[in-house]
């Protein structure tokens, strides 16, 4: 049996027609992945990550990072596009894997974007914990310590001598509390909206992305009004000797932080199975959801840097910071909690679809137990797999603290945008003669360039990281070695047709 051996696009084609017990629902239009992807690329990244990014790496010039960023994701966009406008089928970049460079690969990405999807959305719903938190203690309500956080947070030794709350020492240390309560139940909840129905989920995902953004909106509105332009001067500050820490190298360096508020519009992709008009509507929902977040985040991170002195912003909220100096009415301010709240949810949401495609396009080809792909009759979503990750993430994110379940997110999803980009090269090498709806411009200097931006991110990653995604990959062959490779339709296919050719 060939850990090598290609699903070829013919049987994938023939999956993405699939109408029987097996066949997902086709109801999604164009601007229902638009949306999708505005879901799962706004959340606290517009809120948090700006601040820190201006306030420790590039100052006033982190909507340079953004752009930056914006053009890395764009590269992988276009080839996320022609692959899913060529073969429409859930999986995303494991299935293109699958198609171009043979199965252990498409395990490999299939296992990887556990970290992208399942930790993301774990990630975020802890996030979203905290925003409910101080949301709620706007009106003085207040969720008790007990169930408010994980049991335990780990601190580095750094985190101990800035003295950061609740860092005793270097390592774990016990935070008083049983459980993430809040945390848990947004899990619960995207969950059971996934259940009902893609287009139940997509209608929910629409109302919250109109509502985020009309807050991000107002928000820029206001601090338009408000902009002190010595506050850009330096507008790239000079380096402190360190790398990384403003200048050029803290411009790249901060890029390589706000890479994770990108993170999800690969989603989109998951989708694909379940889009009407997939060669056409894809491309437009993945390349126009990037356009639309990256001018908001162009946009936002300017005016807050322009409101308050970039020096100022290495706090939890620096949006609400900026609304505090500038006297915003308390309107306003309850706002920037709402609209984190609203875009988190939709973010944990759109990460869960994702994660629960992959593992039912898993399951169709065998690598892993066939009751992921079951299909709920009545609702035609993938009811098992979607519930599967909803325990998984609620468990994660209600027992593991924040620093374990981000650490992992950037750098596996920077590996799998890197080898959509190199399956686009391959499959146009392979199979010139498929009809393909979008084609990555300038050939292949354009996916090259993508693999490039990637793994110039990945290496402004720490080495722990590194180590941390060799374990997991290690964890994932075992399984496939034990379990996927023997079980595989793929490879039982082969055999059959080799016993067929024999006798």
């Amino acid at each position: 049996m060939s850990i090598w051996a290609t699903k070829s696009i013919a049987a994938l084609q023939a999956e993405a027609n699939d109408v029987g017990e097996h066949g997902l629902r086709r109801s999604l239009s164009a601007s229902n992945l638009v949306f999708l992807g505005i879901g799962a690329i706004i959340g606290a990244g517009i809120f948090v990550l700006t601040g820190v990014a201006a306030a420790l790496h590039a100052g006033p010039a982190v909507p340079i990072s953004m752009v930056i960023v914006g053009i890395a994701c764009t590269l992988a966009g276009l080839c996320y596009a022609e692959m899913a406008s060529t073969v429409p089928v859930a999986g995303s970049a494991y299935t293109y894997s699958y198609a171009t460079m043979g199965e252990l690969v498409a395990w490999i990405i299939g296992w990887d974007l556990v970290l992208e999807y399942a930790m993301g959305a774990a990630t975020v719903a802890v996030g979203w914990s905290g925003h409910l938190a101080s949301l709620l203690d706007i009106f003085g309500i207040h969720i008790p310590a007990a169930v408010a956080q994980a049991p335990y947070q780990l601190c580095t030794a750094a985190n101990v001598q800035a003295a950061v709350a609740g860092c005793a020492h270097a390592g774990w240390n016990a935070t008083g509390s049983l459980i993430n309560l809040p945390a848990i139940l947004v899990s619960v909840l995207m969950t059971m909206v996934l259940v009902v129905g893609i287009k139940e989920s997509a209608n929910f995902n629409n109302l919250i992305v109109v509502l985020k953004v009309a807050i991000i909106l107002t928000v820029v509105a206001w601090g338009v009004m408000h902009l002190t332009p010595a506050n850009w001067k330096p507008y790239i500050p000079p380096n402190t000797g360190v790398w990384g820490e403003f200048g050029w190298s803290g411009v790249l360096r901060g890029a390589g932080l706000v890479f994770f508020a990108y993170i999800g519009f690969d989603a989109v992709s998951t989708a694909a199975q379940e889009a009407k008009n997939p060669q056409r509507d894809m491309p437009i929902g993945i390349l126009g959801s990037l356009v639309v977040c990256t001018i908001l985040y162009v946009v936002v991170s300017a005016v807050l840097t322009g409101m308050v002195s970039y020096t100022e912003l290495n706090v939890a909220a620096p949006m609400a910071l900026a609304m505090q100096r500038t006297n915003a009415p308390d309107w306003l301010r309850i706002s920037i909690d709402v609209g984190a709240v609203l875009g988190l949810a939709s973010v944990v949401l759109v990460q869960m679809l994702g994660q629960s495609r992959v593992f039912y396009a898993m399951s169709r080809d065998g690598l892993i137990g066939g009751w992921f792909s079951t299909v709920h009759p009545k609702f035609r979503t993938p009811y098992l797999s979607t519930i599967f990750t909803g325990c998984a993430v609620a468990l994660a994110s209600g027992l593991l603290p924040l620093q374990i379940l981000g650490q992992l997110v950037n750098i596996g999803t920077l590996l799998a945008f890197a080898l959509v980009c190199v399956g686009v090269i391959i499959l146009r090498k392979k199979r010139p003669d498929l009809d393909r709806p979008f084609k990555v411009p300038f050939m292949p200097v354009v996916p090259l360039l993508g693999v490039a931006a990637c793994v110039g991110l990945m290496a402004t990653l720490p080495l722990d990281t590194w180590l941390r995604l060799a374990v997991w990959l290690a964890i994932g062959l075992l399984i496939y070695f034990t379990y996927g490779r023997s079980n595989s339709t793929l490879q039982r296919e082969r055999e059959r047709a080799r016993a067929a050719g024999v006798s």
